[in-house]
């Protein structure tokens, strides 16, 4: 339970600080540069997975689908809905992810889903939906979706898919998914290619930019330590112990330690809907998680 949260609290704080950071440099460039600072940091603790005679090159047509749902898609579409919808509509439309975790284990792993679970899933999204109209339901009605909310509806249904392939690694990947240095550099390396790609056709199809300075330098280091090498371990170790269904729930801890955190750094008073949303939320993940 504390590894999925904790990445929940990151990847919060990788939303913020992408939005902050957003004036500066362009979505699939901001992800591009985050993935090679991971890449470079994980090397020394794990450079041998990449060579030639390594147990990665027998299985890298699954990593590179990992990367693609991950590293390369998942990443790249959020910080490009947090350019082109409003930060509400982002996390709203994330929710999903846990009802997209149990129509993919349905559909595709052959996971039965129980009545504890969907009344779990019922429970914390009505949390997360408490915090983002900020106690106020008419405030939902007023939501519009725009291209951006399909970016993260896209990036949900992929990282729900990239979690149960995590559960299901198959006897060959199992050894190599233990070590979580090597399991994830393997990752990174195919993400770039897929980021790369994606970057490069950021600057020869749309009006790119990227603006340096201390401020993106601080963002960088932050974004490529926390959200992406630590909360990946942690996210990996989380979902193999618990598995992909009970792990999706925990992503709905994101926008409301997002809300927290920007209490937290706006000077904003905490409200009374963040103490119900946090029950509710805490409430789901419990009765879904029981054996």
């Amino acid at each position: 339970m504390a590894l999925l949260t904790l990445a929940p609290i990151l990847w919060a704080g990788n939303a913020i600080v992408g939005r902050m950071v957003s004036p500066l440099v362009s979505p699939m460039t901001l992800n591009l540069l985050r993935w090679l600072i991971a890449f470079l940091l994980l090397l020394p603790l794990a450079g041998s997975i990449l060579r030639p005679d390594s147990a990665l090159w027998p299985q890298w047509r699954r990593f590179a689908v990992l990367s693609l749902f991950s590293i390369g898609g998942y990443n790249a579409l959020l910080y490009l809905a947090l350019n082109t919808s409003t930060p509400i509509n982002v996390t709203l439309v994330g929710a999903s992810t846990p009802v997209w975790m149990l129509l993919f284990g349905r559909v595709f792993f052959g996971q039965r889903i129980s009545a504890r679970q969907m009344l779990g899933a019922v429970l914390s999204i009505a949390g997360v939906l408490l915090v983002l109209c900020r106690g106020q339901w008419a405030v939902l009605l007023q939501l519009h979706l725009v291209v951006g909310d399909i970016y993260i509806l896209l990036a949900s249904m992929g990282w729900a898919y990239y979690s149960w392939m995590l559960a299901h690694p198959g006897k060959d990947a199992i050894a190599l998914q233990a070590n979580w240095a090597m399991f994830l550099l393997g990752q990174v390396a195919f993400g770039l290619v897929w980021s790369a790609g994606f970057s490069a056709a950021e600057w020869a199809l749309t009006p790119a930019h990227i603006d340096w300075g201390w401020p993106l330098v601080g963002a960088l280091a932050f974004i490529a330590t926390g959200p992406a090498v630590i909360a990946y371990r942690a996210w990996g170790a989380g979902v193999t112990l618990a598995g992909p269904t009970v792990a999706g729930f925990f992503i709905n801890l994101t926008p409301l330690f997002a809300a927290l955190l920007s209490v937290a750094f706006l000077g904003e008073i905490p409200q009374l809907f963040h103490a119900m949303a946090f029950v509710l939320i805490v409430c789901g993940i419990v009765l879904s998680s029981r054996r």
